[in-house]
């Protein structure tokens, strides 16, 4: 591919419209096995005030203490003890706030995703949520508080941005608490969202 990097400033959005902005913009990430990418179709607001779901809610630990910026960076974390969530830090440096990148639609380097995903399922299935994204992308805590407009791990312009498609707002997925938020957003009638 050969699309412009996302500008910097388009991380220090309200954290709600980074959600919807990423929609439809690639995500790449080059390793020595060569460059998977995929465009955004799944994302997750979490926000710093009124949102027990966030893990910068209770303040600022070693664990999240990527979420409070500079914006554009990654948040990368374990979860469950089986698998890795990836996240785009977003708003003003210090309010703890990002965005979970819950699924792509593949691109480039199936066959190098599929390897990684042990070639048994479906193409639809193969980045259809967060951990899944994270295992197909060679997505691990070594990324943690990376910034997103450098390799390897990095998002590039697409001119199908979210201008110009469909999205549809819904609960968030997997959240135990402030279920009710309409904070999670996808682009409508995708084939490759989580299920």
């Amino acid at each position: 591919m050969k699309a412009l990097p996302v500008n910097k400033d388009f991380f220090g959005c309200d954290t709600v419209e980074a959600a919807q902005k990423l929609l439809g913009h690639y995500l790449c990430r080059e390793t020595d096995e060569g460059l998977v990418s995929g465009i955004i179709v799944e994302t997750e607001a979490y926000l710093s005030e009124n949102d027990p779901a966030c893990h910068a809610s209770r303040g600022r630990t070693k664990r999240n203490s990527a979420m409070f910026g500079p914006a554009g960076m990654a948040y990368v974390y374990f979860i469950y003890g089986s698998y890795h969530c990836f996240n785009v830090v977003t708003g003003p440096a210090g309010k703890g706030e990002a965005v979970l990148i819950r699924a792509v639609q593949p691109v480039e380097g199936l066959d190098l995703m599929f390897r990684r995903r042990g070639n048994k399922c479906a193409v639809k299935n193969l980045t259809s949520g967060p951990g899944k994204l994270c295992q197909a992308f060679a997505i691990d805590e070594s990324l943690n508080n990376h910034d997103l407009q450098r390799k390897p791990l990095y998002l590039e312009e697409n001119s199908m941005n979210s201008e110009n498609i469909a999205i549809k707002s819904t609960p968030r997925i997997g959240v135990s608490s402030a279920k009710n938020k309409y904070l999670r957003f996808v682009i409508v009638d995708n084939h490759y969202l989580s299920r």
